[in-house]
C-alpha cells in the first residue's frame, strides 16, 4: 500500500462460528476482509485479572482517556522528531522503531511485555503504571526539546549578528576603537547606521538634526548593500536629542560599547554555543527516537487492555473471543467498518437493524443508553479499535 498503513483492532465472541473455535473465528474475520483491503494476523490479548463490573466500566472510561493521551503523547514526539530533522520525513521515518523493530513488524508480532507489566496484576495497576510512563515520557521529552530550542534560538541570535546587515550585526568586528571618543566627561561617539538610499541626505544634514553636534565629525566606518555606518561626535547633554531625531528620520542608532577582547570573545561564544548546539541536537534526536518507540509500546499495551476490557463488557463471561490486527490504509478502513457491520450487526442487538434495502441501521436509543454503560466513543456492534502510529 502506498499510503501509510493503518491498523484496526477488532474482537469478536467465538460464537460467530459454530464450532465456537478461534481459529475458525479468526477465519471468518478475514473473509471478512477481502486481500484487496487489508490482511488480519492474529492479535494475543492476555487473560487479566476480572474485577467487578462497576470496575470495568470505570476502568473502561479511564482506559479511553489514557489512549487519547498515549495518541497525543506519540503525536507530538513525531512533531518535535520533524522539527529536529526539519522536516525530511525520510530521516523522520528512519527514527520510527519500536523495540529495535519496524513499527509494523512489532505490531503484527506482538506479545504483551509479562516482564514489565505482570497480567496477573489487577487491571487497576496496570494502568496505573502505564498513566506514569507516558508521562514521564512526554515530560522529559519535553525538557530536553525545550532546552535544545533555547540553545537554538540563542545560536541564531549570535550568528545573526556575525552575518546580519550593519543595522543589526555585531560592531566589535567593524569598529576601529581608535575612532571613539573615551573618558571625555562631555563628547561621545555615536554609531548611525543609514539606510543606503539615505547616505548622501545624512552627510548633508546630520549636523542639524539636534543642538551642539560637532561640525564635520562624521565618519564614514563601513557599508553593506543595505547600510552605511557612520560614526558622529556630539555633546552628551544633547545625546537623546539626537538619538531621536536619528529615529525620526529613519537612521538607525547602535548601541556599542568597546571592550578589550571583545571581538576574539564573541567568536569564542558562537563556537561555544555551536558545540553545545550540536550536542543537545544529537541529544533530543536520540531521545525522539526512543521516546516514540515506548510511546507507541504504551499505547499499545493500553488498547490491548481496552479490548479486552470492552470484550468482557460487550460478549459477559465465560471468556470466549479471538481479537484480530487488520492491517490496512485509511481510505480502505472505511470500506472495512462498513463490511464489518455488514457481517457483525446482529452482535448490537437492538441498537442495530436493517432498513428495507437491508442497509445497517442505528437505533440511536440504544446507542445511547449504551454509550451512557461506558462505551465511549461512536458504539460498534462488536469491539473495534483504531490504531494510525504514523
Amino acid at each position: 500500500m502506498s499510503n501509510p498503513p493503518k491498523y484496526l483492532l477488532v474482537s469478536l465472541p467465538t460464537s460467530i462460528v459454530k464450532s465456537k473455535h478461534e481459529d475458525e473465528a479468526l477465519e471468518s474475520l478475514s473473509a471478512t476482509v477481502t486481500s484487496d483491503l487489508g490482511t488480519t494476523v492474529r492479535f494475543k490479548v492476555p487473560d487479566f485479572k476480572i474485577g467487578s463490573l462497576d470496575a470495568l466500566v470505570r476502568q473502561a472510561d479511564e482506559l479511553a482517556k489514557l489512549g487519547s493521551g498515549c495518541e497525543a503523547v506519540v503525536g507530538k514526539v513525531t512533531e518535535c522528531l520533524r522539527n529536529i530533522l526539519e522536516g525530511d520525513e525520510a530521516k523522520v521515518a528512519e527514527q520510527k522503531t519500536v523495540n529495535d523493530k519496524p513499527v509494523d513488524q512489532y505490531l503484527r508480532t506482538f506479545s504483551w511485555n509479562k516482564i514489565k507489566y505482570r497480567a496477573d496484576r489487577p487491571i487497576g495497576e496496570l494502568i496505573d503504571s502505564l498513566q506514569k510512563e507516558v508521562t514521564s515520557i512526554d515530560n522529559d521529552m519535553k525538557s530536553k526539546y525545550n532546552q535544545y530550542n533555547q540553545v537554538k534560538t540563542t545560536l541564531r541570535a549570535l550568528q545573526r549578528k556575525q552575518t546580519g546587515n550593519l543595522s543589526t550585526k555585531s560592531l566589535a568586528q567593524i569598529v576601529d576603537p581608535k575612532l571613539l571618543i573615551k573618558d571625555s566627561e562631555y563628547l561621545e561617539t555615536h554609531l548611525i547606521a543609514v539606510p543606503a538610499q539615505l547616505a548622501k541626505y545624512f552627510f548633508k544634514t546630520y549636523e542639524s538634526v539636534a543642538p551642539m553636534v560637532v561640525p564635520r565629525s562624521g565618519v564614514k566606518i563601513a557599508s553593506d548593500d543595505e547600510f552605511t555606518l557612520f560614526a558622529v561626535t556630539g555633546f552628551k547633554k544633547y545625546s537623546t536629542d539626537f538619538r531621536h531625531k536619528c529615529r525620526e528620520n529613519k537612521w538607525i542608532p547602535r548601541d556599542f560599547k568597546y571592550v578589550e577582547g571583545g571581538k576574539e570573545d564573541e567568536l569564542k561564544e558562537v563556537e561555544r554555543v555551536s558545540k553545545d548546539e550540536e550536542k543537545l541536537w544529537r541529544e533530543a534526536r536520540r531521545l525522539g527516537s526512543t521516546s516514540w518507540g515506548e510511546s507507541v509500546m504504551i499505547w499499545v499495551h493500553v488498547l490491548t487492555l481496552k479490548v479486552f476490557v470492552e470484550t468482557v463488557l460487550r460478549y459477559g463471561l465465560p471468556l470466549d473471543f479471538v481479537c484480530g490486527m487488520i492491517k490496512t490504509s485509511a481510505k480502505a478502513s472505511k470500506k472495512i467498518k462498513t463490511s464489518l457491520d455488514q457481517t457483525y450487526s446482529y452482535l448490537g442487538g437492538n441498537a442495530f437493524g436493517r432498513d428495507k434495502k437491508g442497509r445497517i441501521t442505528k437505533d440511536d436509543a440504544s446507542v445511547t443508553d449504551l454509550a451512557a454503560a461506558g462505551h465511549s466513543g461512536e458504539y460498534s456492534a462488536y469491539v473495534y479499535y483504531e490504531l494510525d502510529p504514523n
